[in-house]
């Protein structure tokens, strides 16, 4: 005797619906991992380029808070926040050491030849609830060295005799 189609069927008929389900929560996982993990990139690309920015800055113009406020333009939609503490930026005679960031003394006052060392930390989430609570907050850390090659005020050049002169944008 021959089976009809529809009785062959009906052992198997809810199998790939099981599948479905049992794949779909993982793969949804999957999917938001990767976009955090896409956002995590772009964010911590965004806050190297301001400390570079900052640092680029800082070589021609001295003015901290000015230098704070490009790096803070700079992180702007980058989805990176709270930027780091008063320390934002530091000159030094020489590069100081990895392992002890004190050990060469300050620049002071700034003079051609010292290196203007930044760095920059900012806290960020994971915009997705699930991997949210997964990970947890995540601090990102950038810095960037570059001697200095301008100092502003400078007296001895009148067109740069006063902070209001000094650079302060790219052209």
């Amino acid at each position: 005797m021959r089976l009809s189609r529809s009785q062959g069927s009906a052992t198997g008929r809810g199998q790939s619906l099981v599948e479905f389900a049992l794949v779909l929560p993982i793969a949804i996982l999957l999917l938001m991992a990767i976009f955090d993990v896409g956002r995590a990139v772009f964010a911590y690309n965004g806050l190297t380029n301001a400390a570079r920015e900052g640092a680029r800055l800082a070589v021609v113009n001295q003015d901290e808070a000015l230098i704070e406020q490009r790096v803070t333009a700079m992180t702007y939609g980058t989805g990176v926040s709270n930027l780091g503490d008063a320390d934002f930026v530091r000159f030094h005679k020489e590069a100081p050491n990895l392992t002890t960031p004190t050990s060469n003394p300050a620049c002071a006052p700034v003079t051609m030849g010292c290196v203007a060392i930044l760095n920059v930390e900012s806290d960020w989430s994971a915009i997705t609830p699930i991997i949210g609570q997964i990970i947890g907050p995540i601090t990102f850390r950038a810095g960037s060295e570059l001697p200095v090659e301008f100092v502003c005020p400078n007296a001895n050049i009148p067109a740069y005799s006063t902070s209001g002169s000094c650079p302060s944008e790219q052209p």
